[in-house]
């Protein structure tokens, strides 16, 4: 029984020592990792980060009537250009009952106390003429009849303002009438004939007639995330890109950048604001979404390498990359790095254009994960 234990052990042995011996002959015969080379290479290399937003003028001017009434003509459209004093729309007033009353009384006042001077004045000037009174008193009597008449005028011109909105000798001032107050364009008329509309004052902003605008003066207006705001400042150049617009990239400088952020959605988002080169002739419609590309750093026409091919030092991390020095030999050499755009980085020193950098990360071919 002893010896058949013992025979078994051996076997054992015997078969574990001929695995261990197949398993070091098969790993022998594997090929060995053949690393690959690339080469550095000059590349413009743009540091950014991207801020969702719009295209929208930088003043946009609402047009409002100082007058209550009825829309009664409409001259312009959206997309015209027009000047300031053009003519806009027309208003027709509809009278408040009681003003409308207290204006009549006002006329018929008026209109009494104008009869009677001009009795008195003419009774005076028959006493003047046959020397019964003094030139001082036919004076004051020929003043007041004037003044009798001036004020029967005003009350007829604010009986007429208050049954029209307007009057005789009041020209391009006609309340009536509403007209623009810059030059650029009409970008939407909200209105239309026959809508009823309320005039601007202390106590309403009023009925918008119309929105004018410079399109010569847009700018771009969006929003960056709090983790983004501390790389950027103002007059970086940006890049604009208009989904509407394809193949054409904007330029153009930021301005603003909010000192207080605004929640959205748990995320923290400060809006910044870019003045568009209009040297470009491109028509850019108001209200088009955009990006803008926000340039922190650009290195044109430099030596660059990918950035997957930097090594970092465990305990000093500092970068290096392994150079070639022969048949799959290679050296560490130490580098200093510049700008990078997340896939290439500048190269500062360390290393030339000729030199082979080893891929240390590369990836197993496909063919064969497949084949695992």
């Amino acid at each position: 029984m002893k010896r058949v234990i013992t025979i078994s052990i051996l076997a054992v042995i015997v078969i574990a020592f001929v695995g261990a011996l197949y398993y070091l002959y098969q790993k022998n015969q594997e090929d060995p990792v053949v690393y690959q080379t690339e080469q550095p290479s000059v590349q413009t290399i743009v540091k950014k980060t991207v801020a969702t937003g719009s295209i929208v003028p930088r003043e946009e001017v609402l047009i409002k009537p100082n007058i209550s009434g009825i829309i009664d003509e409409i001259y312009v459209e959206a997309g015209e250009r027009i000047k300031a004093g053009d003519l806009i729309a027309k208003i027709r007033v509809i009278p408040n009952v009681s003003s409308l009353q207290s204006g009549k009384d006002a006329v018929t006042t008026a209109k009494i106390n104008l009869d009677n001077e001009k009795k008195l004045y003419e009774r005076q000037k028959e006493l003047f003429d046959k020397g019964v009174i003094s030139a001082n008193d036919f004076d004051n009597a020929e003043v007041a009849f004037k003044r009798a008449q001036q004020t029967y005028t005003s009350a007829q011109q604010n009986y007429e303002i208050v049954r029209t909105g307007t009057t005789s000798g009041l020209g391009s001032a006609a309340n009536t009438m509403i007209r623009a107050t810059i030059d650029g364009m009409v970008l939407d008329v909200p209105v239309e004939i026959g809508n009823q509309v309320i005039e601007s004052n202390n106590f309403n902003e009023g009925t918008t007639l119309a929105s004018l605008a410079d399109v010569n003066r847009m700018i771009f207006e969006g929003k960056v995330d709090e983790s983004e705001v501390g790389k950027i400042k103002e007059d970086l150049p940006l890049e604009i890109t208009v989904g509407a617009i394809e193949n054409k990239v904007f330029d153009a400088v930021l301005d603003y950048i909010a000192p207080k952020g605004v929640d959205e959605n748990g995320a923290i988002q400060f809006e910044i604001k870019g003045t568009l080169n209009k040297a470009d002739t491109t028509f850019i419609r108001a209200g088009l979404s955009a990006n803008a590309s926000i340039i922190l750093a650009r290195a044109d026409e430099v030596l660059a390498i990918k950035e997957a091919l930097v090594q970092f030092d465990p305990k000093t991390q500092q970068p290096f990359v392994e150079v070639a020095t022969g048949d799959q030999q290679f050296e560490r050499r130490e580098i200093e790095l510049g700008v990078s755009d997340g896939i290439h980085v500048e190269v500062l020193k360390g290393i030339g254009q000729e030199d082979r950098i080893k891929v240390w990360n590369q990836i197993a071919p496909v063919t064969a994960m497949n084949a695992n």
